[in-house]
């Protein structure tokens, strides 16, 4: 009798302990100054904000606000380039749609930046996807957004990834992509699927499972390099467009993995393996795609449009534009030509987030 007692108890204990478990942030160290690669706006608030991811990472951001804004507010996440931080091109899109009228953040995603999560430097397209959802986490519960005007836009990697995440989550109302790379189809079947095919996929798997058992013995995790430096007289045009932005002092920033170290060798190692994109032609809310025309990366977006509006009831409110002239990282930051076309973002958004 004693002993069933002691199973009861343990049982209802288990019980009590299953009914929920805390959102419990992470206390990080921000940087309170201006360090963008970008002006600040006179014509919007600015500060720092935290919000905690469903894997308990404590992600932190920039939030914009235009000023002298009243009521509930349409808003919108921002996260990008694949390897970049929030001081880069995210936050230049975060604060000019806040100019525009959105109450915006821009965020860096786990393990990377200002945000928390170890090791640093790793990628997931899980956990990547629920850094979007933790950011619609974070507005839907602020006093001044309308929960049900929100919005995302993910650049280069994180385009790929904002198409992900509104595949998944309902309350995304309106996805802008810019510049979009398909992170698992580049890492499965390289640049241009130069490697697509199983033995090229095997080799690229035998290399990075025999770095894992060399980073396990060593008890440390080694960094794949960020962009190229120095950078050789040979290389492709989309790689010199590359070092331009992220080496230079148009977009060099301390934080950022591609303007320094890059990421861990096996970082994105699961990108191999987990397809992102399966379920677009679902996404029934509004989607923008944009692409520069000379673009090497052009090819991510057009596939992407193709198959979102192949075979499916929900085109109607999806677009295509591909920008004139602009080469993948001119819509990073403009590129010195205007060429990132805000006032087209703000008119899709202000049409859909109504």
């Amino acid at each position: 009798m004693p002993l069933m007692l002691t199973v009861v108890s343990v049982q209802a204990q288990n019980q009590k302990e299953m009914k929920g478990s805390n959102i419990k942030a992470q206390e990080l160290v921000l940087t309170q100054e201006w360090d963008k690669t970008f002006p600040q706006s006179n014509k919007v608030n600015h500060r720092k904000v935290t919000f905690v991811n469903r894997y308990g990472i404590t992600l932190a951001a920039d939030l914009y606000e235009p000023k002298d804004a009243k009521g509930a507010l349409a808003a919108i996440a921002v996260s990008g380039p694949f390897g970049a931080v929030k001081e880069q091109s995210s936050g230049l899109y975060a604060q000019t749609m806040a100019e525009q009228g959105f109450l915006t953040i821009a965020f860096d995603p786990s393990f990377t930046g200002e945000s928390g999560g170890e090791p640093r430097r790793v990628a997931s397209p899980d956990i990547n996807t629920e850094d979007f959802q933790a950011a619609v986490d974070f507005l839907s519960t602020q006093p001044n957004v309308d929960p049900e005007r929100i919005g995302i836009i993910g650049i280069c990697g994180w385009g790929g990834l904002a198409l992900n995440a509104a595949a998944i989550d309902t309350r995304i109302k309106a996805t802008v992509a810019s510049t979009m790379y398909n992170m698992n189809r580049v890492n499965a079947n390289g640049y241009f699927d130069a490697d697509n095919n199983e033995n090229a996929r095997y080799e690229k798997r035998k290399q990075l499972n025999a770095q894992r058992t060399k980073e396990y013995a060593q008890g440390y995790y080694e960094q794949g390099g960020g962009v190229v430096d120095p950078l050789p007289a040979d290389a492709p045009q989309f790689v010199k467009d590359y070092y331009d932005y992220y080496k230079t002092q148009r977009g060099y920033h301390k934080r950022s993995g591609n303007s320094n170290d890059g990421w861990t060798v096996t970082g994105p190692m699961s990108f191999l393996n987990q397809p992102i994109l399966a379920y677009s032609k679902e996404i029934r809310s509004a989607v923008l795609i944009m692409h520069g025309e000379k673009a090497h990366s052009r090819y991510f977006s057009e596939d992407a449009y193709r198959d979102m509006t192949s075979y499916t009831n929900y085109r109607d409110n999806k677009e295509l534009l591909i920008i004139p002239g602009a080469s993948h990282t001119d819509l990073y930051d403009g590129g010195g030509k205007n060429a990132i076309p805000f006032d087209k973002l703000a008119a899709f958004f202000n049409e859909n987030l109504k």
